[in-house]
């Protein structure tokens, strides 16, 4: 591949998207402009930033690599996505009437709005999108440094650069414009790398016979363990309906029905396209089976099957859906950031203007913060599945929980979110017990669960009120975007299953 052409191609795509900030640019007027897009996202560009996020780093990179290792066992990861995007569109794409603005404030409002968990779970939600932002970077990382022959660390800090520029300029506006061009090309790429693969195989019943027997069928799943394989496929479920990043695009959508339609959609996508990374990954063991790297796979087989110019363009669309997936994680903790934890040093805000340039200098900071975690890791699997067993099995249990259960309590939260933590660190920490679990996923959600349940039993007496919670962070919200020049976000009337709730909206209570 001529180098050459692919830093021109490389220059000249950063050149359109930094154009292409500069005009939505000039629709940016408020905070929520530049973090949520004005909360006016379509189903089209909802859709195409979720494909062009669950197509990008894990799987070209991560799907594909364990695939070339574990054949079809590929597949686990298409499918735990799509199970976790799908679950999300039906459980979690309501909250969309509330007006969140962030993940911690959908959780705090669960639990009475409790000023001290809020704090925490921003903190977490953080901590989690940095990791999710480091991972991207890795990514993005790994395709520049098997292009272009640069080291992989100066990689990474071209990768952090690239993506920063042209969000800084554009906002969440120009993540999902970005995101959407980039869906369609790299799951064009995807299919046309499959389809010549099937070709050249013979089809996809001759591809498969090149799979070692100990690795075909049902025994793909016996060849890493039973118990590892359903841990790979829930953790990255988990990690969906966790990540914060989703939870902005639910924020942003224009309706419930927008979300939920959009995210339906990429589900069922992404359900069919769970197979290409596993094929992908097979190929590339049978025409490289001594490949040093196997997170080298999907760029080895791109160079190897299609023609040059299609090769450079999938390899740069590769490099563009690590970019956009990043630029996504990188708004989701600016806005934690900004609106849960700067905003506790300094409850007075700021001026519009103050605003829109703290953001910017906040995803600088931001893109560094996570430029340094992406330096300690160089494997994509194990890193997100470190991450989200870690730091997002007890988020998800409080999620799922106070979405659903009226009698969970702050201290049920808490005790979820540091039984997940412990679990999660315990197992890391014991290679035997890693081993037979393959990631901490199963352990450290179900026992998040159990202390969750447990511990809100025993303060079942304490009670909080929905529409308490909701007042309370209507009030901070107002107060918050008065003082900043902004207008007020409009009422609602969320329909949950909450008589209370359900009563208050009939009398005309507001939302959020």
């Amino acid at each position: 591949m001529n180098i050459t052409t692919f830093y021109l191609l490389f220059g000249l795509y950063m050149a359109a998207l930094i154009g292409l900030s500069c005009l939505l640019a000039r629709r940016q007027k408020t905070g929520d402009d530049f973090l949520l897009a004005g909360r006016n996202v379509s189903t089209r560009l909802s859709l195409g930033t979720t494909v062009a996020t669950m197509i990008g780093t894990g799987t070209s990179m991560g799907a594909v690599g364990f695939a070339y290792t574990n054949s079809w066992a590929g597949m686990l990861y298409g499918l735990g996505g799509a199970t976790g995007i799908l679950l999300t569109a039906w459980l979690f794409a309501p909250v969309r009437r509330y007006g969140f603005m962030t993940m911690s404030e959908e959780l705090a409002f669960y639990v009475g709005a409790h000023p001290r968990i809020r704090l925490l779970f921003a903190v977490l939600i953080f901590i989690a999108s940095l990791g999710w932002l480091g991972a991207h970077l890795i990514g993005g990382a790994l395709y520049l440094a098997w292009a272009t022959g640069v080291d992989l660390n100066v990689a990474k800090l071209i990768i952090a650069v690239a993506f920063t520029l042209y969000i800084v300029i554009g906002g969440y506006s120009a993540v999902v414009w970005t995101d959407s061009i980039m869906a369609i090309i790299l799951f064009a790429g995807f299919v046309l790398m499959a389809l010549l693969i099937s070709v050249q195989a013979g089809g996809v019943v001759a591809l498969a016979a090149q799979v070692p027997a100990s690795q075909s069928g049902w025994q793909a799943l016996s060849h890493i363990g039973v118990i590892p394989a359903i841990s790979l496929a829930a953790v990255i479920a988990l990690g969906v309906m966790a990540t914060p990043s989703f939870r902005q695009r639910i924020y942003s959508a224009r309706s419930v029905t927008t979300v939920r339609r959009a995210f339906m959609l990429a589900g069922l996508l992404y359900l069919f396209f769970a197979a290409l990374p596993a094929m992908i990954g097979i190929a590339a063991r049978q025409s490289a089976p001594e490949l040093a790297d196997h997170q080298f796979a999907f760029a080895t087989m791109a160079v190897t099957v299609l023609p040059a110019m299609i090769a450079m363009l999938v390899l740069l669309a590769g490099v563009s859906a690590t970019l956009s997936s990043a630029s996504s994680d990188a708004i989701a903790a600016v806005s934690i950031f900004i609106r849960d934890l700067l905003q506790q040093c300094y409850p007075a805000g700021f001026s519009p203007t103050v605003l829109l340039r703290l953001s910017r200098v906040s995803l600088v900071v931001v893109a560094s913060l996570a430029l340094t975690m992406a330096l300690l890791s160089d494997d994509i699997i194990r890193y997100i599945t470190a991450l989200i067993a870690t730091v997002m099995s007890g988020l998800a249990v409080t999620a799922l929980l106070g979405r659903f259960w009226r009698g969970f309590r702050w201290q049920g939260a808490l005790s979820a979110v540091l039984a997940g933590m412990s679990i999660s660190l315990s197992i890391l920490l014991h290679a035997d017990w890693l081993a037979f679990w393959g990631n901490p996923v199963l352990p450290a959600f179900a026992g998040a669960g159990c202390f969750g349940v447990v511990v809100s039993l025993c303060y079942r007496k304490q009670r909080h009120s929905m529409l308490g919670s909701m007042r309370r962070l209507r009030h901070e919200r107002q107060r918050f975007m008065q003082q900043n020049g902004e207008e007020a976000l409009p009422a609602t009337e969320p329909r949950l299953s909450s008589p209370e709730l359900s009563t208050s909206c009939r009398r005309g209570e507001p939302g959020l």
